[in-house]
């Protein structure tokens, strides 16, 4: 990778890190009858992911999550929030590149393997959201408030970033998920 690539790839990650800070600090709404709120931020994770690949779009879910919940006012919620949105972040990423280099289903323009990321990092999300709130609160009633809430907080995610995604690239969608994921 040459100095003028990494140059790039550095400022797009810190820009998707602001990207998802952002959204998760400012794009909210409370949750009734707990102390959540869902977001924007999954979409911008995602979208992270299919930009910059999974390694940096990891990091860049992993920071841009817990910055949002610091500043925010959550910071309680930013070890889980680091773990979790990276986890999920990886998931997808790991397997839309899997499945990119076995096959090219296509379903709406996106490889099948970044529809079943989404999926499953969203599920891996819920729960581990479900069991840092019962944790946390020690009430597992309350934090099973939370779940469907982050089900329809990562399905719009993924619809949102299916959208801007296919939105922001010039070339086929074939083109451009080969070269974010074959380097």
């Amino acid at each position: 990778m040459n100095t003028s690539s990494r140059t790039s790839t550095l400022v797009m990650s810190a820009l998707m890190v602001a990207i998802i800070t952002v959204s998760i600090m400012f794009i909210k709404l409370p949750i009734p009858f707990t102390q959540g709120y869902v977001h924007l931020g999954d979409a911008m994770i995602f979208m992270s992911v299919m930009i910059l690949g999974w390694k940096h779009g990891a990091i860049a879910a992993a920071i841009g999550g817990a910055l949002g919940d610091i500043l925010g006012g959550f910071a309680m919620w930013a070890p889980w929030t680091f773990c979790l949105k990276g986890i999920m972040a990886l998931i997808l990423g790991i397997m839309l590149s899997y499945a990119l280099k076995k096959q090219w289903v296509m379903i709406g323009r996106m490889p099948l393997g970044g529809v079943l990321g989404m999926i499953a990092g969203g599920v891996v999300m819920v729960a581990g959201y479900y069991a840092a709130e019962g944790i946390m609160y020690g009430n597992w009633a309350v934090a099973a408030l939370g779940i469907p809430w982050n089900i329809g907080q990562f399905v719009v995610g993924m619809i949102i970033a299916w959208a801007l995604t296919m939105a922001l690239t010039k070339t086929s969608a074939k083109k451009f998920f080969a070269y974010r994921f074959e380097k």
